[in-house]
């Protein structure tokens, strides 16, 4: 790292209606430096690069770039165009490939003029082989996207903004969906990049990914930046301090023998439209008092087997029983009634009915109960009165519970969907996904809330891409790889790495 600016932010500030989402942001990076960009969520970090990349024209500041001799230009605002051309690669956590194209053709999509008549392919191929190689960043170019591990498309998307010739790099939780051996991996090539003069700014709740790999953190909240600190000065504690204005609590996980199996599959098939979307051979045991953490790479079968979990699949081989019913065919009303509550992994679309209301929300899985409706009729005061003390037990902000829940941020409808859950005190939670996308307090609450139904006897399935929160609250682990389940021997954060990536402890 150097001390040459190449970036300066300077009074940003953007506001959606009276929500204000980054209020005079200054943020300045130098030549070879790896910026950690923190905060709870809403804080504003994805606003305010969507600023610097020109997908939002802010409101009021300006952004500055250095242009190949050092000397910094004014950047034009609004217009991503002008951002590519200025150096600047933006890395969205969510994958923007073209699954049927070529490793190659992705690379090259948008980087020519519309009106070129023909592709000299020899010396693109060229180009992106002399970046693998400097870069370390290496995938098969002839492959098509669809063929690629989720390490290899990361890697494809990196590869993208570096033929566009990036200096500067944003990367938005570029670990979320890898292993611990790839996201190390990544890390390093990103080490050595920036030993070469690249700069780059990334998003992340993962702490430990921050003090091990970034030389400074600047940290966001409420849309404000309230500190800096270099990253060899910081701990766990101190960001989280600055983060949310107070210490996050520590999950404390007491021993508490296990009862009954509240689940069991015994030799259990899903045969779905791909192997990732399938389950072969799978038997699995949870019990009362136990919370049994499943880790795997995203796409190895945890959509199937978190489906059959909550009737929304059938299994096509083996048995499936939830206490002492059997449930191989079960719909999702018949596994509600066998005490089953369930967290999914997407919380807008199978989590809530966006243009229902909040405390509709919160009943719709009770719509038997007497409290809720009498002779088929709904009781509205009654089903309000309960979401109001639902929304202030579990922190459930936004516009009112009689606004439609697709109104809430996402943190918040997750927490809509706790209480609903958490209330009807279910023997069997699955818990898919809980904190994805979730700023420590958030987190820590999800966690408390999950040891708490452990501690009352309930059994926990936990599927997690997070292998620092399966560590922290499972008593027992499972790895899911290609619709198998494997059982870990050992806590070993390596071994267990080797087994989500297929590879044998």
């Amino acid at each position: 790292m150097t001390s040459q600016k190449v970036l300066s932010l300077k009074g940003l500030s953007k506001r959606f209606g009276p929500v204000v989402a980054n209020d005079a942001v200054d943020l300045d990076l130098h030549k070879g430096e790896v910026l950690a960009l923190l905060g709870e969520n809403g804080a504003g970090k994805t606003t305010l690069m969507n600023m610097l990349f020109g997908h939002y024209l802010p409101d009021a500041g300006t952004v500055e770039v250095a242009d190949e001799a050092g000397r910094m230009r004014a950047l034009p605002l609004g217009h991503p165009q002008a951002a590519l051309s200025a150096g600047i690669g933006m890395v969205h956590q969510h994958f923007t490939l073209a699954e049927n194209l070529s490793v190659l053709d992705n690379i090259l999509l948008g980087s020519e003029p519309l009106m070129s008549l023909r592709r000299n392919r020899r010396a693109a191929r060229e180009k992106v082989g002399r970046i693998m190689e400097q870069s370390g960043l290496t995938a098969p170019l002839d492959t098509r996207v669809s063929r690629l591990s989720v390490g290899e498309r990361q890697r494809v998307e990196i590869l993208k903004a570096l033929y566009r010739d990036a200096r500067i790099l944003v990367l938005d939780e570029p670990t979320a969906v890898l292993t611990p051996q790839e996201a190390d991996a990544l890390f390093e090539n990103i080490g050595a990049m920036t030993r070469d003069g690249l700069s780059v700014i990334f998003i992340s709740h993962k702490l430990r990914e921050v003090l091990a790999f970034s030389h400074r953190i600047a940290v966001l909240r409420h849309g404000v930046k309230v500190g800096e600190m270099a990253t060899k000065e910081a701990d766990e504690a101190a960001i989280a301090l600055m983060m949310v204005g107070a210490e996050t609590p520590v999950t404390d996980r007491t021993p508490i023998p296990p009862g009954a199996p509240v689940l069991q599959m015994r030799g259990v098939t899903v045969t779905g439209s791909s192997k990732r979307d399938s389950l072969h051979n799978v038997s699995l045991e949870v019990r009362a008092h136990e919370i049994l953490g499943i880790a795997g790479v995203s796409g190895n079968g945890q959509s199937a087997l978190a489906g059959l979990i909550s009737g929304l699949r059938r299994a096509d081989k083996g048995e499936v029983i939830v206490g002492d019913k059997p449930v191989s065919r079960a719909t999702p009303l018949d596994m509600i009634r066998a005490g089953v509550g369930r967290i999914p992994e997407d919380r807008h679309h199978d989590g809530i009915v966006g243009a229902m209301s909040v405390a509709e929300n919160m009943v719709i899985e009770r719509l038997d109960d007497p409290e809720v409706q009498s002779r088929g009729l709904l009781r509205g005061e009654s089903i309000i009165a309960n979401a109001e003390r639902l929304a202030q037990a579990y922190d459930v902000r936004g516009p009112g519970v009689q606004a439609r829940a697709q109104l809430l941020s996402g943190g918040n409808i997750q927490k809509l969907i706790l209480a609903r859950v958490f209330e009807q005190s279910p023997d069997l939670i699955l818990a898919n996904q809980p904190t994805r996308g979730l700023d420590m307090g958030a987190a820590a609450e999800v966690a408390r809330r999950l040891l708490e139904a452990r501690a009352r006897g309930a059994g926990v399935i936990l599927i997690s891409e997070d292998l620092d929160e399966i560590l922290s609250l499972s008593d027992r682990i499972m790895v899911i790889h290609d619709g198998h389940l494997i059982e870990a021997d050992n806590t070993d954060r390596a071994a267990i790495g080797l087994l989500m990536a297929g590879e044998a402890a």
